[in-house]
């Protein structure tokens, strides 16, 4: 990836160019910074229609993180493969900690910023917290978890299967990274949301473990989003008894648990 390369591309809507740009860049959505040119406008039976236009940027400064693709490491007792194993960190969650009261870095500072502002826009009100996630690695670049919170309900904000605070969390790390010129080490979070699907879906891993010993057969789970499919391997990855794949494509991807 070129640093500070920068291009423009169009789509039918902004999210198609974003795409775009990343494919032709060779990047993923941390590793640039996005403008907004031109929205896309539909126009009046066909006339004055324009798509959207926007621009990408290569961070300047990329963390070493950003620019190290993961390598899968062999773990005995499941195979984590394709884009599981680059999964969203949200997977890393887990009972939610208290809130962080000690001083705070860049990264977590900013982010609570942006995503404050955001919200204001959005005409939605509640406060950020800053919490300190938990991580399934060896305790360094932690992330930085901003919970959103208030008293209202906040369910709009996180969509049919968290797909509106995945699109949250994008934005905010967005604009985050490009006040920092690298990638914001944070993840958006809402009432705890990532934290509970997170415990819900390791119980579920390790109940449909056991029926696959049990009914020494393969056992489907429905399709999930990368970073699901992640938390569901995480959870078997010490059973000796199992073994954990990924088949499918796109949004029909859904994880195997298969006994050994």
């Amino acid at each position: 990836m070129d640093s500070g390369r920068s291009i423009e591309v169009t789509g039918e809507d902004v999210e198609q160019a974003i795409a775009k740009g990343l494919a032709e860049l060779n990047a993923g959505p941390g590793d640039v910074i996005v403008e907004v040119l031109e929205e896309p406008a539909r126009g009046m039976f066909g006339i004055g229609a324009r798509p959207a236009r926007v621009r990408l940027q290569m961070l300047v400064a990329p963390s070493p993180a950003a620019q190290e693709k993961p390598i899968a490491r062999p773990v005995p007792t499941v195979e984590i493969t394709d884009d599981d194993e680059d999964g969203d960190d949200s997977a890393f969650i887990g009972d939610t900690a208290e809130v962080y009261e000690g001083p705070l870095d860049e990264d977590a500072e900013v982010g609570k910023v942006v995503l404050t502002e955001l919200l204001e826009k959005m005409s939605i009100r509640a406060r950020v917290e800053v919490r300190r996630a938990q991580s399934s690695g060896d305790g360094e670049n932690t992330p930085w978890l901003l919970d959103v919170s208030g008293s209202g309900d906040l369910s709009m904000l996180i969509g049919r299967r968290g797909e509106t605070l995945a699109s949250l969390q994008y934005v905010t790390r967005l604009i985050t990274s490009r006040e920092l010129q690298r990638r914001a080490n944070i993840v958006v979070d809402v009432a705890g949301y990532k934290a509970r699907r997170t415990s819900k879906l390791s119980e579920l891993a390790l109940r449909m473990a056991d029926q696959a010993v049990r009914q020494k057969r393969t056992v489907t789970l429905e399709p999930m989003p990368p970073y699901e499919r992640r938390i569901i391997h995480l959870a078997l990855r010490n059973r000796d008894d199992v073994m954990t794949q990924s088949v499918g494509e796109g949004q029909a991807r859904k994880v195997t648990i298969v006994p050994k």
